[in-house]
């Protein structure tokens, strides 16, 4: 997901935090302060991201949720280096939730979302870090009697010149009562040791190989219950009655009741509470339902980028220069083309599911919460209570892709609702299946692109006029709109060098309504806008008889894009000779998250279909903290990118989606993976992000080296169109 966003407490947030609990009106609060509320997380003396054992051992508190992104490796990395500690016992453990201590600095809430883990947390880790060195640094001093200036630390042990040494733990006591310090020096990151380098790795791969890994579907608490919910098969239908008799008889179940978004099941097992769901007659009212299917809204998207429907309002993005241009232009300088991407789903490994228990006001939430911020706030609004006061204990999580984190909070509070109702603080997990949540859940929005291009007499774009036609994810969210249309619909689109090089530009997106709940999705706007850019720009290399490497450099050096041109090159150095023969290459370099890369993709067809044999990447993503997690970053982001533009598809007949598990919803063997070869760029820059840049830019990469091999342009994604 990325971070249009910064939230703000709407009215009613307001009234919930100042008045539901006690009475009490919070005057001049902050919104951090708004949503902690009622916490009660007492911080350390080293501040809220360090704990250090009478051993030695540096346990670095993280607000940021690992979910496979690797992501507590890079945050440790940052606080060891500038603490001096030894790499080998240094700790992670999940913060909290608490907006004011943990907030995400580029999102405003704690969130992970929008690759910003490691950069949003680069400045205020570091500085916890060194505060925390000077602090032990003050301590020896003290004992010793010397000054500060002739001490240095390395490996969590402290060195005087004298020869007089003391470990972290020796001195853990005496530098807690040393007062932190309030001029924090960093260090000049030439003289990192460890940022950077290959001893960067997981501090979870032991755990997550042996087993001992906590997800939410391990955890078990006494007299806990298992819970699952009948969901409408429409979206926007609601419950009209339901008869609970013979789901009752079924062994197990505990209770049948409806809750705001069906009907909940509770029973002593998982196994029991599938069986009641079964036995159960529900009765829906689709009066108001989404009844269309994903054909019908395609072809309504298509009526409004073609103007035969008027009712969805254009708002422009880009527009500059003499735009009669676009019209008068005919013939052989033209280039006009459509594209259309499907609706996706996320398709983590593993399911939605929250463990809750609530006993009155007090309420307890264990999960893999990507969003504590929301999570909270929509807790609290349930059961009337401050926010801050949901105790919010952060799992690992097998996956998201952005489903954990949406503004309702929609299966945790489906857990909350069902914990209410049950009461007296027994604990209840919810388990929505693999076909729960396929169809239930939340999708990669259904989008259409028309593009129009004059070329000048060197072929090279004069104006380009571009339509965009999705759903907003932002609407109806309980964020500011900030000016301009939705953020997430038109980003890779908007500043993209192309675009930048072009005198003439006229950019426009609409969001016309649709019943479908959509959703940021791995790389968000840039899974549709990078393809279209990308593969627009081989078409329009080809149409002006040049080599589409060579285009783009000449039009990244127009628009001075510097840093695609690096990666470009870059790639296109490490990518080497051509392939044998058989094989084709294609190129696409893209920015998102403040990263810019670029691939080289390799590809042949067999059976009619393409297969991705080698791909090489460059990435600009500022300081490389973990070298070793970007380049697995890379290789996870573009197979799963990959998936998507080789069978990623969710459709819907008369408003039901038609898959519901991996039998129908293809994802990409391991047989099928690509050699994925990360190659990163140096930089001095600050981190940038790595979880989903790799994303986006794998699927032009394979049209265009299609493109290459049989002169046939993609206009429609997925490549090959399979249930099987």
């Amino acid at each position: 997901m990325n971070a249009p966003f910064k939230p703000a407490p709407t009215r009613r947030d307001v009234v919930v935090a100042s008045t539901l609990v006690g009475g009490a009106l919070l005057v001049g609060c902050s919104p951090a302060d708004l949503m902690s509320a009622g916490s009660k997380v007492e911080v350390g003396a080293f501040g809220p991201f360090i704990k250090i054992a009478p051993d030695g051992v540096v346990t670095v508190v993280s607000k940021h949720i690992e979910f496979g992104q690797g992501n507590h490796a890079g945050l440790s990395a940052i606080v060891a280096e500038e603490l001096d500690a030894d790499w080998s016992k240094v700790k992670v453990e999940q913060a909290p939730a608490n907006a004011k201590l943990y907030a995400n600095g580029a999102l405003g809430a704690q969130l992970t979302g929008g690759s910003s883990a490691i950069s949003n947390s680069w400045d205020q880790l570091r500085k916890a870090g060194a505060g925390a060195r000077a602090m032990f640094v003050q301590a020896a001093a003290n004992k010793w009697n010397v000054a500060v200036g002739e001490i240095t630390v390395k490996d969590s042990v402290l060195t005087h010149t004298s020869g007089k040494t003391a470990t972290f733990g020796d001195l853990v006591a005496a530098a807690a009562k040393v007062n932190p310090p309030t001029d924090i020096k960093l260090k000049d990151p030439k003289t990192f040791t460890l940022i950077g380098t290959d001893r960067v790795r997981r501090k979870d791969a032991q755990a997550k190989s042996d087993g001992t890994a906590r997800y939410t579907q391990d955890v078990r608490l006494p007299d806990m219950l298992t819970a699952v919910v009948a969901h409408p098969p429409l979206f926007g239908a609601k419950l009209k009655s339901f008869d609970a008799a013979d789901a009752k008889k079924v062994a197990g179940v505990v209770d049948v009741f409806e809750i705001p978004t069906g009907v909940a099941v509770v029973a002593q097992s998982t196994y029991a509470a599938r069986m009641g769901r079964e036995a159960l007659k529900v009765e829906w009212d689709d009066g108001k339902a989404e009844k269309r299917g994903s054909a019908k809204i395609a072809e309504d998207f298509r009526a409004v980028l073609t103007g035969k429907d008027s009712s969805a309002k254009w708002e422009p993005f880009d527009q500059r220069g003499d735009l009669s241009k676009l019209d008068a232009a005919k013939g052989e300088q033209v280039f006009e083309t459509t594209y259309e991407f499907p609706y996706l789903a996320h398709a983590t490994m593993e399911p939605m599911n929250c463990v809750a228990s609530v006993d009155g006001s007090d309420v307890k939430m264990v999960f893999g919460s990507q969003g504590q911020t929301l999570d909270q706030l929509n807790a609290a609004k349930i059961v009337g209570c401050l926010p801050g006061s949901v105790q919010i204990e952060t799992l690992f999580a097998g996956g998201s892709f952005g489903r954990r984190a949406n503004f309702q909070s929609d299966y945790a509070a489906e857990c909350v609702h069902i914990a209410k109702k049950v009461g007296k603080g027994r604990p209840v997990k919810l388990v929505w299946t693999r076909e729960d949540d396929m169809r239930a859940g939340y999708f990669r929005p259904l989008t259409l692109h028309a593009v129009k291009v004059v070329l000048d007499k060197n072929g090279y774009p004069a104006a380009w006029r571009h339509r965009i036609v999705t759903q907003s994810i932002m609407k109806g969210s309980p964020m500011p709109a900030g000016k301009g249309p939705d953020g997430t619909a038109i980003e890779g689109t908007q500043g993209s060098p192309y675009l930048k090089a072009t005198p003439v530009v006229d950019a426009q997106v609409a969001l016309p309504d649709a019943g479908v709940p959509v959703l940021w999705w791995r790389s968000v706007g840039a899974t549709h806008t990078a393809f279209v850019m990308e593969h627009t720009i081989d078409q329009l290399a080809a149409k002006a008889g040049k080599d589409p490497i060579e285009y783009r450099r000449a039009l990244y050096t127009k628009a001075g894009a510097d840093r695609h041109l690096a990666v470009l090159n870059l790639a296109v150095e490490k990518a080497g000779p051509a392939p044998a023969a058989g094989w084709s290459r294609g190129v696409a370099v893209h920015e998102s998250f403040g990263s810019v890369v670029a691939q080289v993709a390799e590809v042949k067809l067999v059976d009619g279909a393409p297969r991705v044999g080698r791909v090489v990447t460059a990435i600009d993503c500022g300081v490389a903290v973990s070298p070793d997690q970007i380049a697995a970053q890379m290789e996870g982001g573009t197979c799963y990118g990959l998936s998507a533009a080789l069978y990623g598809e969710v459709t819907l007949t008369d408003g039901k989606v038609d898959q519901s598990n991996f039998d129908r919803y293809r994802v990409l063997r391991i047989n099928e993976a690509p050699t994925v070869e990360t190659n990163i760029a140096p930089s001095g820059n600050p981190p940038s992000g790595v979880g989903e840049p790799g994303t986006p830019v794998i699927g032009p990469a394979v049209a265009n080296a299609l493109l290459a091999l049989n002169k046939t342009a993609t206009t429609r994604l997925p490549l090959v169109r399979s249930n099987v």
